[in-house]
């Protein structure tokens, strides 16, 4: 395992490389604060982590050794391996599954059942009480299937640990 990084903070913060936007996703859905930027190129993630204070997320060795960067060099290829390995770094942050948006990372706000009408399917609509809004890029999200399906695989790895 290859990291660089000095004493952690109580809430930890990311930024992942191009090579782990999966893995990105699913540090949102746990509850991390995670910026993914695609296209940005290595000096502008370094940047982006130093001044913000985040953690570096990569597959690339090279990036590693930049000075004043905290960076995790992400070992395996398959994203639950991946996520293991973040997870037995960094606490998981408590109550906080399912409070951001995996899309855009936005932190979720609960909206009244009435604002969800027209805006999601109308099974959903009918056989769910709660929503959340993501304010930034107006996906709605509710406990369905998908939902309990995540929330499985979320299990299963925190007793694999």
């Amino acid at each position: 395992m290859c990291y660089n990084w000095q004493a952690m903070t109580d809430r930890e913060r990311f930024v992942v490389d191009c090579m782990l936007g999966t893995l990105a996703k699913w540090l949102r859905i746990v509850g991390y604060d995670t910026l993914y930027r695609p296209y940005a190129a290595d000096h502008e993630l370094v940047r982006l982590a130093r001044a913000e204070g985040r953690i570096l997320l990569t597959r690339d060795r090279g990036i590693m050794h930049r000075r004043g960067v905290r960076a995790l060099f992400i070992e395996d290829e398959t994203v639950s391996a991946q996520l293991a390995q973040v997870t037995a770094l960094f606490s998981l942050p408590e109550g906080e599954r399912f409070s951001r948006c995996p899309v855009c990372n936005t932190v979720l706000e609960a909206v009244p059942r009435h604002a969800a009408w027209g805006q999601v399917p109308p099974f959903v609509f009918c056989s769910h009480e709660e929503f959340k809004l993501c304010p930034d890029c107006g996906r709605f999200y509710w406990r369905g299937t998908h939902w309990q399906d995540m929330t499985r695989k979320l299990e299963r790895l925190s007793q694999s640990q």
